[in-house]
C-alpha cells in the first residue's frame, strides 16, 4: 500500500490544489469562446443579402499597451503594482457578406479578456516565475482585475435538463409537482407540472401566462389521438384511471384548435395568423428547449412530457419517493470557466447589437462595410470587466468574483476551493444547510462559516476534483449503436 504521506506529497502540490478552476478556464479558452460564436453563426443585417460570417476566435497572450502605442508582454505583478488588468486581446475571424458579394476576410481584435494566472494563455508559462517577481508557490487561478487580485466563486446549483419530484402545500392541500430545468445556450427555461384538483394535469412554462391542461399541450406537439396520449404516458391501469379523468375534459380535438387556444393564451386579440406564428414559436423556442428548438423535435417533447406527468402520478399513488433536492447527485458546479462563458456570451451578444447598428450606418452613408471600423472593442471588454470588478454577475447574482483573502498561504487555498450556494442567506433552509451523506468525500465537513452563511457556503473536500461533463451527442450516437430507436417526428 502507498505511503499515506508519499500520496499526500504528490497531491498537496500547488498546480493541483486549484486544478478545477485552471481546468475549468482552459476549457473555455478552447472551446466555450467558439461554443457562443457558433450558436451566433452570422451577424443579420436588416438589408437584403448582407451579413457577417463569424469564423473562428482566439486569445492571443496577456499584454499592457502604453502610452506611446506600443504593446509589452504583460505579468502578474507588473498588474498588480501599476493597477492595470491582467487581460489579453480576443481576434475573431470574419467575412462580410454586402448584398450577396463577398468581402475579403478580416481578422478584427473585438476586445480584451481577463486571464486567469497559470493558465494556458498566462505568460507565466514562459517563464521562471521568480524573474518576473512571482512567489513560486502561488497557487494561480485567479484574476487581477485593475490590480486587485480576484476569484471566481464555485457555484452550486440544481441540475439543469432533469425532472425532479416535490410535493408543494398549496391552499391546505398537498399536491405533486415534477420540475425540470431546460438549459440551452444561456437560456433556462422552467418547465412544471402539477396535479391539480380532481386529478387534472397543469403545465406552465415560460411565455405562458397562465397553466394549461396537459392534453391540451400534448395535442399541440401533434400527439392528436386520446388514446395516443393515455399510453404515452403510462401502461399502469391506476394512472390511465387518471389520464381518462384529463382527456375527459380536455379543452381542445385537434392539434389546429390546440395551437390556436395556445395562440389566444400568448397574443391575446391580435389575428389569427400572428396568434399562431407566435403559438409555434413559444412551443419550439420556450418548451423544453433543450431538446431542440425546431418543430422536429416536438414528438419527443411530447414523449419528455409524458414521462413527467407519469412521475407526478407515480408520486401521488405512492410509487415512488419525492427527490432529494440537496442529494449531490442532483446538484452540478459552476467554475470558473462556465462563469466566464456566461458573461462572454451576453457581452458578445451586446457587441453583434453595435457591430449590427455600425454597419448599417456606414451603409446607409455609402460607406465601405469593414469590420475592422465597426467593431468597437470596448463595448465587449467593459461588458467583461464590469462583473468581473464588482461581482455582480448576469441574472442578478452579487458576490461572484471576490477579492482574495491573502491573510495567509491556507487562507488563499481555501478562497480558491469555495463552493457557493445560491439559496437566501436570510432564510432557515434547515436540509440546505444540513451535511448531507453525500458530500462524503466531496464537501468539507467542518470548514463552513458560523453564523447566516452556515452551511450554504462550502469548501471542496481535499482530494476532491471536479468532473467534466460528457457531450451529449456523443452519448447519443453510442446509444444509437447498441440499438436505441431513436423519436423521430410525425
Amino acid at each position: 500500500m502507498l505511503d499515506r504521506r508519499a500520496l499526500a506529497k504528490a497531491y498537496f502540490t500547488h498546480e493541483r490544489l486549484v486544478k478545477h478552476q485552471i481546468d475549468s478556464f482552459n476549457r473555455f479558452l478552447d472551446e466555450g469562446l467558439q461554443r457562443v460564436i457558433d450558436e451566433q453563426k452570422k451577424i443579420e443585417l436588416d438589408i437584403p443579402d448582407t451579413y457577417v460570417k463569424l469564423g473562428k476566435i482566439w486569445v492571443e497572450r496577456p499584454i499592457v499597451k502604453e502610452a506611446d502605442g506600443s504593446r509589452v508582454p504583460l505579468y502578474p505583478a507588473m498588474a498588480r503594482l501599476r493597477n492595470l488588468t491582467y487581460a489579453a486581446p480576443i481576434y475573431l475571424q470574419c467575412q462580410v457578406i454586402d448584398e450577396g458579394r463577398e468581402l475579403e476576410e478580416e481578422v478584427v481584435e473585438v476586445g480584451m479578456l481577463p486571464i486567469m494566472v497559470k493558465s494556458k494563455a498566462c505568460n507565466l508559462n514562459e517563464v521562471d516565475p521568480v524573474t518576473v517577481g512571482e512567489d513560486p508557490l502561488d497557487p494561480g487561478g485567479y484574476f487581477i482585475v485593475n490590480g486587485s487580485e480576484r476569484a471566481l466563486m464555485t457555484l452550486e446549483d440544481l441540475a439543469p435538463n432533469k425532472i425532479l419530484l416535490e410535493k408543494e402545500e398549496r391552499y391546505g392541500e398537498e399536491i405533486e409537482v415534477a420540475k425540470c430545468f431546460s438549459q440551452r445556450a444561456g437560456y433556462r427555461a422552467l418547465v412544471v407540472v402539477e396535479r391539480g384538483r380532481n386529478n387534472i394535469l397543469e403545465v406552465t412554462f415560460p411565455q405562458l401566462p397562465k397553466s394549461i391542461q396537459f392534453v391540451t399541450l400534448m395535442k399541440a406537439l401533434g400527439v392528436e389521438t386520446d388514446q395516443e396520449i393515455v399510453t404515452m404516458v403510462s401502461s399502469d391501469p391506476e394512472i390511465m384511471k387518471f389520464m381518462l379523468e384529463n382527456v375527459e375534459v380536455a379543452e381542445v380535438e385537434t392539434q389546429e384548435e390546440a395551437i390556436d387556444y395556445i395562440g389566444r393564451r400568448v397574443a391575446p386579440g391580435q389575428s389569427k395568423e400572428y396568434r399562431i406564428q407566435r403559438a409555434n414559436q413559444v412551443l419550439d423556442q420556450y418548451f423544453l428547449p433543450h431538446l431542440g428548438i425546431e418543430p422536429e423535435a416536438r414528438r419527443a417533447k411530447a414523449f419528455y412530457l409524458a414521462r413527467m406527468a407519469e412521475a407526478v402520478f407515480e408520486l401521488a399513488l405512492g410509487l415512488r419517493m419525492e427527490d432529494d433536492k440537496d442529494h449531490y447527485a442532483n446538484k452540478r458546479l459552476k467554475l470558473a470557466g462556465d462563469l466566464m462563458e456566461e458573461i462572454f456570451r451576453v457581452a458578445f451578444l451586446r457587441l453583434v447589437k453595435d457591430v449590427k447598428y455600425q454597419l448599417e450606418r456606414a451603409k446607409v452613408r455609402g460607406r465601405p462595410l469593414k469590420m475592422s471600423t465597426a467593431v468597437r472593442s470596448d463595448v465587449l471588454t467593459d461588458r467583461i470587466m464590469h462583473p468581473m470588478a464588482t461581482g455582480n454577475w448576469v441574472g442578478g447574482r452579487t458576490g461572484v468574483s471576490q477579492l482574495i483573502d491573502r491573510h495567509n498561504y491556507i487562507s488563499v487555498i481555501s478562497h480558491l476551493r469555495r463552493v457557493i450556494s445560491p439559496l437566501s442567506r436570510s432564510q432557515p433552509h434547515f436540509e440546505a444547510r444540513d451535511l448531507h451523506p453525500t458530500q462524503w468525500g466531496r464537501i468539507c465537513p467542518s470548514e463552513t462559516p458560523e453564523g447566516p452563511n452556515c452551511g450554504l457556503v462550502k469548501n471542496l473536500a481535499q482530494y476532491a476534483e471536479v468532473s467534466v461533463g460528457t457531450d451529449e451527442e456523443e452519448v447519443r450516437n453510442i446509444l444509437f449503436t447498441l440499438g436505441v430507436e431513436p423519436i423521430r417526428g410525425g
